[in-house]
This record gives C-alpha cells, sequence and structure tokens, in this order.
C-alpha cells in the first residue's frame, strides 16, 4: 500500500486552495528513523541521542538552552498527508477521526516531544525522546516547565 492509497473506512477532503499563515522553520531534526514504519509512535527518553540543528540566523536564540534539562521541540511532519479526516490504523483498524488520533495525519501536521537535553554543541542540541523522521523541519523549542530548575 503507498501512502496516497486509502485504507478501508478513511475518508478524504479536498485541501483549501492556500493557507492562512506562515510559518518559519528554524532548523533541521536529524534521527536514524528513514521512513515511518521504523520510527516510534512516542518517543523514550531512553532513546537514541538525535541532533537538532539550529539555523545561524536563530543561533542567538539558543543562550541559556542548556539550562534546562527538558525541552518541547515542535516540528513539522513534512512527508505526512493532510487530508484525511477518517483514519482506519492498521494497529487497530477501527476507523477514527484524525483528531482522536495521535496519527501525523493531519491538517496542520505539526507534532511536539518533550526530550531530554544531552548536550549542546554550537548550534546543534543532542536530545533523546524524539519521534520524528530524519530531516524533519523544526518549527520551535520550548524549556518544559515541569522540569525547569527554580
Amino acid at each position: 500500500m503507498t501512502d496516497d492509497e486509502l485504507r478501508a473506512g478513511e475518508v478524504a477532503v479536498p485541501l483549501p486552495p492556500a493557507t492562512d499563515a506562515g510559518v518559519y522553520f528554524i532548523g533541521v531534526i536529524n534521527t536514524p528513523w528513514k521512513n515511518r514504519g521504523e520510527c516510534p509512535k512516542r518517543g523514550s527518553l531512553d532513546g537514541p541521542v538525535c541532533s537538532i540543528v539550529i539555523d545561524e540566523r536563530w543561533h542567538q536564540a539558543l543562550a541559556d538552552i542548556a539550562d534546562h534539562p527538558r525541552i518541547q521541540v515542535l516540528y513539522w511532519m513534512h512527508r505526512a498527508r493532510r487530508d484525511l479526516v477518517l483514519q482506519t490504523p492498521i494497529r487497530t483498524g477501527n476507523t477514527t477521526g484524525s483528531f482522536a488520533l495521535r496519527s501525523p495525519v493531519r491538517p496542520n501536521p505539526i507534532a511536539s516531544s518533550v526530550v531530554a537535553l544531552v548536550g549542546v554543541q554550537g548550534r546543534t542540541l543532542l536530545v533523546r525522546g524524539l519521534d520524528c523522521l530524519d530531516g524533519t523541519p523544526l518549527i520551535d523549542l520550548k524549556p518544559d516547565r515541569k522540569a525547569t530548575p527554580a
């Protein structure tokens, strides 16, 4: 089955002709996973070390990021389709609304992971806990308040 084919029960809708807002990709995420089948369903804080490379223009925004043991990573699932309103996950075989799933297939394929910050090397963050494909565009980084020092 290709990524374009629908499973039993799935419904796709036409996408709007234009987007409503713009997003600046601020970097790229490097992981060991090349396709969706290899990618973990959720990242694990004891998973492999992955790197997040920040674009040079945003380098100064990393000031003090090392003070935060965990960070939230927002990223764009660039290889996900965007037109399904009903999906039939292989795992369950039950047709479900896209907003009731954690699937990357959604109108705006934005994902979020809270990761452990292992280290900072210049513009590169070394982290554990990601669950995205190699080459995924980075949208934003935020400290995880639950793990932020007082």
